[in-house]
């Protein structure tokens, strides 16, 4: 890359006049840094190492003293604002197909192995531009825009609603589905029934792109996350129990979840415990449970009655701490 085009597309200040024009590559971190390499500066502390390992150019925002003259010190306002605008450029350049998700459906296809055309991306921006920079031309790329900043992509589709059925459920619980697809039977997946429907959309869009993937094993989801503990609010293996606390941490979810339990789940005590912000039809509904602070929700766990407990806008860290002061050992679960 052309040092005219980084200051151009980064709208730098360069503070010198190096001997140096052109840029081989891009590095993040020092380390990895080779001769005729431009070095962005997250650490101006690694700046002094990344000249060492032959960098010809220096991106920074913080005070600089500068080293070495012979090779470009560009000076820019927000180091992160301008790498987005590199990769932008990367990504235009390179053809690149962006799909948004949510993060519901990022997490299955981090789960699936697929061929390199298709690229997950997740993570923070460091680690996303380390991953975008060497992509290859027309690679399809997903991301959830709840977990990365869209600005980083460009011409962004939607994952849609697939037509057709890939997956085809046996049995299922309320957290977990048996399935079969393409004649494979897959036995008790930790994928509640509530999201099997993102999993076909996800493989609809490998369908449209003639993209190679092979399911395997899934582990449990961050969202709708079943804890399954004991009368001493003490955390037991998943099904050995008859309570579960329920933890949904994204608020966008909360809705279709409450509606699932409510569908699903009729056989069983279940409580509510929402944000005191959060607006719910059926206000006056006695299992609903308000909160203002993560310890209410402890209030309200030790009183009430229930099997299952849905927890809204939180997660298992409330219970980092035993709820019940243990007095004397037990065998009561």
């Amino acid at each position: 890359m052309r040092l005219v085009h980084v200051l151009a597309l980064t709208n730098a200040s360069l503070i010198n006049d190096p001997f140096v024009s052109n840029f081989t590559n891009i590095a993040f971190e020092a380390k990895d840094v080779k001769r005729g390499d431009l070095f962005i500066a997250f650490d101006e502390t690694a700046i002094k190492d990344a000249i060492f390992n032959g960098a010809y150019g220096i991106i920074f925002d913080k005070p600089t003293q500068i080293s070495d003259n012979e090779i470009a010190w560009i000076k820019v306002k927000d180091i992160k604002e301008s790498l987005k605008k590199l990769l932008r450029f990367k990504l235009i350049e390179n053809n690149i197909i962006s799909y948004s998700c949510d993060e519901i459906t990022l997490q299955l296809a981090l789960q699936i192995v697929s061929e390199s055309k298709f690229l997950v991306v997740d993570g923070d921006l460091k680690s996303i531009a380390q991953t975008l920079w060497n992509i290859e031309e027309e690679t399809i790329t997903l991301f959830s825009s709840t977990l990365s900043d869209k600005d980083i992509f460009t011409d962004i589709k939607t994952v849609e609603q697939s037509q057709r059925k890939y997956i085809q459920i046996r049995e299922k619980t309320l957290f977990e589905t048996s399935f079969i697809y393409d004649e494979k039977y897959y036995e008790r997946e930790c994928i509640p029934p509530l999201f099997i429907e993102k999993l076909n959309n996800l493989i609809n869009l490998y369908k449209i792109y003639n993209v190679e993937f092979r399911l395997k094993r899934f582990s449990p989801l961050e969202n709708f996350e079943a804890i399954f503990i004991n009368k001493k609010f003490e955390i037991k293996d998943f099904g050995s129990t008859e309570r579960v606390l329920i933890f949904e941490k994204n608020i966008n979810f909360v809705e279709s979840e409450i509606n699932f339990l409510r569908n699903n789940s009729s056989w069983a005590r279940t409580i509510y415990i929402l944000p005191s912000s959060y607006n719910i039809e059926n206000k006056e509904d006695s299992n609903v449970y308000r909160y203002n602070k993560s310890k209410d929700i402890i209030k309200i766990l030790k009183k009430a009655d229930f099997n299952f407990a849905f927890i809204a806008e939180n997660d298992k860290s409330i219970l980092e701490k035993p709820i019940i002061t243990q007095t004397q050992l037990t065998l009561d679960f």
